[in-house]
């Protein structure tokens, strides 16, 4: 829409959960991207002066580049709909079930979409209970190997890999460093494959599928963010039939949940073509080495013309 006027939008990054530095990174982006279409751009971070700046400036979208609890869980995007402000990205109800890993498991697993069994853990249960006690309980239905990570949040921090029983103590203590629930879930073998959704006016659209092959084998937080640590395939190296099936999965996912504008579901694709849901994040990230950006590009389209069509959709959706 080149003739439309340009629009006065505030980009939400930093805050201080433990991905702060991410979305910095990711606020950058998403601001310049924006300024380089042409709109006026405000950078602010989530602190006590917000809200007040909020009311009275009154912005005509609040575009959130808020990774973890801060951004994602729904309490900022319920007082953002308390103000009447239009914002990029899930409403709060939505943003809090995807929030929930187990919960969003079992949403998503009521709607068709396989997700790999799981128990949950929580920190005063393994302290209470005794951990051997624990352990024997959970090895009974899950044989290793198996993951384990917060219930909550993103960017793999707190997640193991675990192949033995003797390494899931630490591995829930790690988990319970970012969550007071942890999930045991089974490890599922596969092509780790990522679905970014974007709906910029026509209804939620899969982009190019990005597949992911750690080169340590351990898609890591370093991995993540780390240029040279991770080796992504866009579009991923599946069969045509079987990307459109994962992809109809990101979307089926994406739709259950309640998401709208931009979402990223991640998948394990196993040897027998199943795509196995992992997780749905609410603010994919959207730095230099993020999957989203990257499925972009594989698209043939522009970061910033994309992120100004999500202002838009979202202004055009109102406070409703």
């Amino acid at each position: 829409m080149p003739d439309a006027p340009a629009l006065d939008i505030v980009v939400l990054a930093g805050g201080i959960s433990h991905e702060r530095d991410v979305s910095l990174r990711s606020g950058r982006r998403v601001a310049d991207g924006l300024a380089s279409e042409g709109h006026r751009v405000t950078l602010r971070e989530p602190d006590a002066t917000l809200l007040p700046f909020l009311a009275e400036h009154r912005p005509d979208v609040v575009w959130p580049a808020l990774h973890g609890a801060s951004g994602e869980d729904g309490a900022l995007r319920g007082l953002l709909d308390a103000l009447g402000l239009p914002y990029v990205g899930a409403r709060s109800n939505a943003s809090g079930l995807a929030w929930q890993k187990p919960v969003a498991k079992t949403v998503v697993q009521a709607a068709g979409v396989a997700t790999p069994d799981w128990i949950t853990v929580t920190r005063d249960a393994f302290r209470e209970l005794g951990a051997s006690s624990v352990l024997d309980a959970v090895l009974h239905r899950l044989a290793t190997p198996v993951v384990v990570k917060p219930a909550s949040g993103g960017s793999a921090q707190g997640v193991s890999l675990v192949d033995e029983r003797g390494s899931l103590p630490r591995a829930l203590v790690d988990a319970f460093t970012y969550s007071e629930l942890a999930i045991i879930e089974r490890r599922i073998i596969g092509t780790e494959v990522s679905v970014s959704v974007v709906d910029t006016g026509d209804g939620p659209v899969a982009l190019p599928l990005v597949e992911i092959e750690p080169i340590s084998g351990d898609y890591s937080f370093e991995a993540r963010y780390n240029a040279g640590e991770t080796v992504f395939y866009t579009p991923a190296r599946l069969e045509e039939s079987l990307a459109a099936t994962v992809a109809d999965a990101g979307l089926a996912a994406h739709a259950v949940l309640g998401l709208r504008h931009i979402s990223r579901v991640d998948f394990i694709v196993d040897e027998a073509g199943t795509p196995w849901f992992l997780e749905a994040n609410v603010l994919p990230g959207l730095t230099e080495t993020s999957l989203l950006p990257q499925a972009i590009d594989a698209a043939g389209l522009r970061p910033g013309t994309v992120y100004a069509d999500l202002a838009r959709k979202a202004m055009a959706d109102g406070t409703d």
